[in-house]
């Protein structure tokens, strides 16, 4: 129990009228466009990743084309990077996008997320895409009828985070993580 007297919290210590539970920092939730935004820029930076490792694959495989018939193992084998990528990322709290929009990664109880909460993460995030995908096999659509129905379900999915109680996404709602408003490139 916290006692506000002056006795009570002895010599060194200020009295304090206000709880350490009161006086905790409220987490704020970033605004939908700002995730967006993240999340495009994400995007853009995982063209390095996918660059890098497309190359190494490639090289160390000596796929001569596209339609190599390992493709699908090179699909598994971008999927498992992606993982590692934002796994180690995620679990230092921010990866290079989240840092320039001032976005950090925590689990319910605002502390950094675990490796095996950070997989669930990826995992869980892959319906982002999975549905459309899902959707585009079956029937054999074009390029712009998969990026049109690809970017439907994303805006549809990011929309749903609106009926969030804290307007999360809703994967990290079942992950048991949350995305927060940071300090300014923070470190930590």
């Amino acid at each position: 129990m916290v006692s506000s007297s002056p006795e009570a919290s002895g010599p060194d210590q200020p009295a304090s009228p206000i709880s350490p539970a009161a006086s905790a920092p409220v987490s704020i939730v970033p605004g939908l466009w700002r995730r967006m935004a993240c999340w495009l820029y994400e995007g853009m930076l995982l063209f390095a990743v996918v660059f890098v490792s497309g190359w190494l694959f490639s090289t160390l495989g000596q796929m001569r084309d596209a339609m190599d018939s390992r493709r699908h193992l090179f699909q598994a084998f971008l999927f498992v990077v992606f993982g590692v990528y934002f796994v180690w990322f995620w679990t230092k709290g921010q990866t290079l996008a989240m840092k320039t929009w001032n976005i950090r990664i925590v689990d319910v109880h605002d502390q950094p997320i675990s490796q095996r909460r950070a997989l669930a993460r990826y995992l869980l995030s892959w319906v982002w895409f999975l549905p459309p995908l899902a959707a585009i096999a079956p029937f054999k659509l074009s390029g712009g009828e998969s990026t049109v129905l690809i970017f439907g379900w994303v805006a549809v999915w990011a929309l749903l985070a609106r009926f969030h109680p804290e307007r999360q996404f809703w994967h990290d709602a079942w992950a048991g993580t949350r995305l927060i408003t940071s300090k300014p490139m923070s470190r930590q």
